[in-house]
């Protein structure tokens, strides 16, 4: 059975980001994570929203893929996730990464925005990504 298309880019991205020494540096480790494991404390960066619609073309099966990257941090002010977020950018901006069962055609960054979360606690900042997909 294959994988969607989703779950391998994740599994595509996750590996491209803990592939990278300078940005595992800033997490303090390989800290990727779906959602991060009780008790653990920032910086790290989790998977967020994703939505994907069909993208499928006369010549194949294809998706479209909108995926939300959060790097949490608790330092005051926004300098560390921000640092992080660049990071994480330019890590996966127009990369090529190899899918399970699917063809990645492009991966682009879009936007980031960031905000105070738990009264003012933490930063995020979420980073969103636009992929498309071709089954093989």
């Amino acid at each position: 059975m294959s994988e969607s298309s989703i779950v391998s880019l994740r599994k595509a991205i996750r590996g491209a980001l803990l592939a990278d020494a300078a940005l595992t540096g800033m997490l303090a480790g390989a800290r990727v994570f779906d959602e991060a494991p009780r008790g653990t404390e920032p910086p790290y960066v989790t998977f967020g929203d994703a939505r994907t619609r069909d993208w499928s073309t006369a010549g194949g099966r294809g998706a479209e893929h909108f995926v939300v990257l959060d790097v949490w941090s608790q330092q005051r002010g926004e300098r560390e996730a921000l640092s992080i977020a660049a990071r994480v950018q330019d890590l996966l901006d127009d990369v090529s990464l190899t899918l399970a069962d699917h063809h990645l055609v492009n991966l682009r960054f879009q936007q980031v925005e960031t905000r105070r979360e738990n009264q003012g606690r933490f930063t995020r900042a979420s980073l969103r990504f636009r992929a498309a997909t071709e089954t093989l």
